[in-house]
Formats: structure tokens, sequence, C-alpha cells
């Protein structure tokens, strides 16, 4: 891959895709969001990975484990299996993918369908590994003004 192209797989050049949501234009979809998010491990971005993480879990995240683990990889690549906006909630997506990276002499392969979140002009992903302590009848951490259980209870 040249050195030129997004590490996203798009086959676009990195300043014309990713890089723009990377300096903060907003994602167009919850796939353009993933892909950038996996664009910025492949770079080390870690401060953007915080920020495209759902508000409420930004301060959970352990950002020096994460930065440890993009930075210590070699990124292999990436391919987008499907992305499904959720019908009755379109504010909602799942994105399927495999992600390949290398550590050491290891290479690694995880395959994930991950939830996303559109809020305020912007797709944010619902992280499944950081527990949220709030209740079905609380405010959901997504700021959409609905009950927990009526937004993203089932995304987590």
């Amino acid at each position: 891959m040249s050195n030129n192209l997004c590490p996203c797989g798009s086959g676009q050049v990195l300043a014309q895709c990713c890089s723009q949501l990377h300096q903060g234009m907003p994602a167009a979809s919850a796939e353009a969001l993933m892909r950038s998010r996996y664009s910025a491990y492949a770079l080390g971005l870690v401060d953007y990975l915080r920020r495209t993480t759902l508000p409420a879990q930004q301060s959970f995240l352990d950002l020096e484990a994460i930065s440890a683990w993009s930075l210590g990889s070699t990124w292999l690549g990436l391919t987008v299996e499907d992305c499904e906006p959720v019908p009755s909630d379109p504010k909602h997506a799942y994105v399927t993918f495999t992600a390949r990276w290398r550590e050491g002499e290891h290479e690694h392969s995880h395959r994930e369908r991950s939830a996303f979140v559109a809020h305020g002009g912007n797709w944010y992903f619902i992280d499944p590994t950081v527990d949220l302590k709030v209740g079905r009848n609380d405010s959901c951490p997504c700021a959409s003004g609905l009950k927990f259980k009526k937004c993203c209870a089932a995304y987590m």
C-alpha cells in the first residue's frame, strides 16, 4: 500500500479520506466513522478515538493502553462487510468489519459488529467494553432526550 493511501482501505488518498474526519469534519455515516477510527488506530490518533466514542464513555477509556496498542502494532487492513442502519431508528447503525494487524511476529484478525449513534450532527462509537452506570429509566447518555431503555440500551 502506498504511504499516501488511506489506511481504511477505501483506495482514496488519506488527505481526501479519513484525514478530513480526523481534522474535525463530521462523518457522513456510521461506516465512515468506523473507517476513520481504524485509520486513527493505524496513525496513532488516540485523541480522535476518544473524541469519537460516545461522550458518556470517554472518561472511562484507557488512553495509555489504546496508545500502546495503536503504536505497537502494524495495521494490515480493514474489510467492511456491512453497514446496517436500524430501520426503526435511523440515528443508530451497526457496522460489521474485520480488522487485521501485527504485533511483533504475530498477525491478528478481529471481526466485530459495532454499534454507532448519531447525535448533534456527529456519529459516535458505542463502546461495549465500557460499562455505563445508567438505569433503564435514566436519560440516555447519547443526549437524545429519550430514556436509556428507549434509545441506546439495546446497542450496549
